[in-house]
C-alpha cells in the first residue's frame, strides 16, 4: 500500500465530505414531497367512461361513486382536488411517474399490483359477475361461457379470473375500455362482459342483462405512490370515517340503489399499508 502524504490525505478527505454532502442532499431531495400528505392539492385519476363510478361530463367535469369517495378523502386530508381520465392500462404507471397522485377508478387489489404501488382501503368490495344480451339465456354462471366470445379489456384482470382462474375455454376478444365492450357486445362481436359487478350495473339496460352469478371478491383499492404510508394510513382514516358517517352508504344508494345490487354498508377489511 502506498502511504498518503499531508496534502493527499486532505483532498481525500475533502472528496469524502463532498460526496457526503452530495448523497445528503439527494436523499432530502427523495424524501422531499413524497407523500400526498405534503402536497397543497391532488391530481386524482379516475374512470372517464363508466357509468355509475366515473363519467366524464360535456362539460369536462367527472362524475360517479369513485369521484364522490375521491372527493371525500381529499377533502378529509384537507386538499383540493383535480381529476383526470386514466385508462386501466395506465394506472401504475402514472402512480410510478408521479404523474398522478391517486388513483381511484375500479382499481381491484392485487398481489402482482401491490409490487408496484400501495393501497389504501379498500373502500368497497364489488364482486365479479357476467354481462350478457337480454335475449341470451343459456349462460346462468361463469361456466357456461364455455366456447363463447369474451371481451378483454386492456389493462384489466377480470378476464383471468374467467380463463386462468377458472379455466373456462372462453374465446378473448380485445377491447381498449368497458364502453368499448358494451359495443362490442350489442353488435354481437363477443357474448359476453364479465368484470366487477358496480361496473356492470352501470351499463345494464333493457338490451343488457347482468346474469347475478357473483363469483369472486373484487377490492377496490386507493392506489398510492408505493412507499406513501403516511398518506395511506390517512386514506384508511377517511374511509372508516365515511362509512361511520353515512357517507357511504348514501352515495351507494345513490348510484346503485336501483341496480337490484346487494350493496355493502359496513367498513370493508383493510388490506394494511405495509
Amino acid at each position: 500500500m502506498v502511504a498518503l502524504t499531508s496534502r493527499g490525505r486532505s483532498r481525500r478527505i475533502a472528496a469524502l465530505v463532498l460526496l457526503g454532502a452530495v448523497a445528503l442532499l439527494s436523499a432530502s431531495a427523495c424524501g422531499a414531497g413524497s407523500s400526498i400528505l405534503d402536497k397543497d392539492a391532488l391530481v386524482i385519476g379516475v374512470k372517464p367512461d363508466q357509468p355509475g363510478l366515473g363519467m366524464k361530463k360535456a362539460e369536462g367535469e367527472f362524475a360517479g361513486f369513485d369521484v364522490d369517495v375521491a372527493t371525500y378523502i381529499a377533502r378529509k386530508l384537507g386538499k383540493d382536488a383535480r381529476f383526470v381520465a386514466v385508462p386501466s392500462s395506465e394506472r401504475e404507471k402514472v402512480l410510478m411517474d408521479g404523474s398522478i397522485d391517486l388513483v381511484v377508478a375500479t382499481y381491484s387489489i392485487t398481489p402482482e399490483r401491490k409490487t408496484k404501488v400501495t393501497f389504501g382501503g379498500p373502500y368497497y368490495v364489488a364482486h365479479q359477475d357476467t354481462l350478457v344480451r337480454a335475449r341470451e339465456s343459456a349462460v346462468t354462471g361463469v361456466r357456461d361461457l364455455k366456447g363463447r366470445k369474451l371481451c378483454q379489456v386492456t389493462g384489466s384482470n377480470s378476464w383471468r379470473r374467467v380463463k386462468e382462474e377458472r379455466k373456462v375455454a372462453v374465446e378473448l376478444v380485445e377491447a381498449a375500455s368497458y364502453s368499448e365492450c358494451m359495443s362490442d357486445l350489442k353488435a354481437g362481436k363477443v357474448d359476453a362482459v364479465s368484470t366487477d359487478d358496480l361496473i356492470l350495473a352501470g351499463f345494464a339496460t333493457s338490451d343488457l342483462k347482468i346474469i347475478n352469478a357473483p363469483f369472486t371478491d373484487e377490492r377496490y383499492g386507493v392506489g398510492i405512490q408505493a412507499g406513501d404510508l403516511d398518506g395511506c394510513e390517512a386514506v384508511n382514516k377517511a374511509i372508516t370515517q365515511m362509512y361511520l358517517d353515512g357517507t357511504a352508504k348514501k352515495l351507494l344508494q345513490k348510484w346503485f340503489g336501483k341496480s337490484g345490487l346487494a350493496l355493502t354498508f359496513t367498513v370493508p377489511q383493510f388490506e394494511g399499508c405495509g
